[in-house]
């Protein structure tokens, strides 16, 4: 794989619940439930912030 093909921004659990306006456990269960796709390190999730935008643009919630 190629580092050119890489997402370039990974954004926390934390980052994504208040770019959603959710509670974490909610992002954590669309993790879980593989809705949202992400990315282990270590103990803690990342979630490509590309990922974080398709989800929220298909889901018609407000973007901002």
């Amino acid at each position: 794989m190629s580092i050119a093909n890489l997402p370039t921004a990974y954004l926390t659990i934390a980052e994504v619940a208040a770019a959603m306006r959710v509670s974490k456990m909610t992002v954590y269960r669309l993790v879980k439930s593989r809705t949202l796709a992400s990315v282990r390190f270590g103990k803690s999730y990342r979630i490509p912030e590309s990922i974080v935008e398709d989800y929220i643009r298909q889901s018609g919630a407000p973007a901002d």
